[in-house]
């Protein structure tokens, strides 16, 4: 499965979304170069104009910088910002719609983590 298929959100970001967690895997590291914008729209099949407005929202964001005819390159501290940003991200606008869903379902979230720690 790619990100361009994982979500109904628009394209742009779930291409930001698949490079955030990249990023926070470890598989771009600060100094690093990100694939070019025409290689990551062949891998995923998106528009390129889409790969560059997804890598134009990292570097509005602070995460990367790009060198004029060389590429787009992870800067240093990004892993750790992307992080702060997620989790903030997380609480705020995912956690509460889990959180109502195993209220819904009457789960227990005690049982929930027992049954991950198998």
């Amino acid at each position: 499965m790619t990100a361009l298929n994982s979500e109904d959100s628009p394209v742009y970001i779930r291409l930001r979304q698949y490079i955030a967690e990249a990023v926070l895997r470890g598989e771009f590291s600060a100094g690093d170069q990100l694939p070019s914008v025409r290689a990551l729209a062949a891998e995923h099949g998106a528009n390129p104009l889409t790969v560059a407005k997804a890598y134009q929202r990292f570097q509005d964001d602070g995460y990367v910088e790009v060198r004029r005819g060389v590429g787009m390159f992870v800067l240093p501290g990004a892993a750790e910002k992307l992080r702060m940003t997620e989790r903030a991200h997380f609480i705020t606008n995912i956690w509460p719609k889990v959180r109502a869903q195993i209220d819904l379902l009457g789960l227990d979230p005690s049982e929930l983590l027992e049954d991950m720690a198998l």
